[in-house]
């Protein structure tokens, strides 16, 4: 027979229905995987009659990273792409990317587990999931097939199985609040992102705690939701300024949100920020072009594509991470849209 038809570790995580390094754990003997795959794996070698050789045909290829977002039409996405890319290129692997097509961010739509089988079938070594919903049955199709898995700023919350990365999405809530009510503001509203986003949630968290801890009680009506997009700015805005009250500042939970308060304001003949101040948060490149520069929470989101990068390889080389959910530190960038109430 010779070789002609030598089987491929490849062909054998095909087989099993497994990722390529799930596959390779098996063959070496590492930890980190469910009896129930080793067994599927062990029998994909029998039947193949796969032998390991070292020769050059089994040259290991470049492992390949699989990232996931639930939308890439917004810089934020950009931004952690270019961390990841970053990581990959810096670990020696690569990094295939796609989305989940959502129109904006924060549509929250599930990857599914039909998708997470054919990322495993390719012959990844790991899945970083960005900003979008993982159910329980997903989660549990990783764990079957042994695919590593990490989730940037996860939608909703995870179980300790799923190893997640953010931003102190609470403190930073806390840190624009407190710079607004520095500055002399008490009328403050929040135009907050989705009311399924966990980040969003716990910005909108950090808004409350920083008004209460000020003994101002939160006003609902200075409070609104909607997608991490420059209309929920524009929408929220106008509701806010027709009350009998209107704010003086409004804390925006995106960058892209602040953008629509910013243009809004100005569309009604305010200006900002010597009528209304507005802070951000992401501190993206919107931030900064947009006219006057955008005072916001910055989320270190390279940071965060260079660590997932390197934290799903290092699960799918069997080892155990410090913490199960790892956020790193915001900061509040100051620039030209705060200044005291008139």
């Amino acid at each position: 027979m010779g070789n002609r038809s030598r089987a491929t570790l490849t062909e054998v995580a095909e087989r099993a229905g497994v990722s390529k390094a799930t596959a390779s754990k098996v063959l070496n003997g590492r930890p980190g995987v469910a009896e129930e795959t080793r067994r599927a794996v062990r029998e994909a070698i029998a039947e193949l009659e796969y032998v390991p050789t070292t020769g050059p045909r089994e040259s290991p290829a470049p492992q390949t990273i699989h990232v996931v977002f639930d939308t890439l039409l917004n810089m934020y996405a950009v931004y952690v792409l270019d961390g990841i890319i970053s990581g990959g290129r810096e670990l020696g692997v690569e990094v295939v990317t796609s989305s989940l097509e959502a129109e904006t961010p924060g549509d929250n739509e599930p990857i599914g587990a039909d998708r997470i089988k054919e990322i495993a079938a390719q012959g990844a070594a790991g899945l970083v999931l960005v900003t979008a919903q993982l159910t329980t049955a997903e989660m549990d199709t990783c764990e079957q097939l042994g695919l590593p898995l990490v989730v940037i700023d996860p939608a909703n919350p995870l179980d300790e199985r799923v190893t997640s990365l953010g931003a102190t999405n609470w403190a930073g809530g806390v840190q624009a609040t407190r710079h607004l009510l520095d500055l002399g503001h008490t009328r403050i509203g929040f135009a907050g992102g989705p009311p399924g986003s966990l980040p969003a949630r716990e910005r909108l968290h950090g808004y409350r705690e920083a008004l209460e801890s000020a003994g101002i009680e939160v006003d609902p009506a200075l409070t609104g939701a909607g997608k991490f997009y420059a209309e929920t700015g524009a929408a929220l805005t106008n509701q806010m300024l027709d009350l009998d009250d209107p704010p003086t500042a409004i804390f925006a939970a995106s960058d892209s949100i602040a953008v629509g308060v910013i243009r809004t304001a100005r569309q009604r003949g305010l200006e900002v920020p010597g009528d209304l101040s507005v802070v951000g948060f992401d501190d993206t490149y919107n931030a900064m072009w947009v006219e006057p520069p955008l005072t916001t929470v910055k989320q270190p989101l390279r940071q965060m594509g260079r660590v997932a990068a390197r934290t799903v390889l290092d699960l799918a080389a069997g080892k155990v991470p410090d913490s199960h959910h790892v956020q790193l530190a915001t900061s509040l960038v100051v620039r030209e849209s705060t200044a005291p109430p008139r």
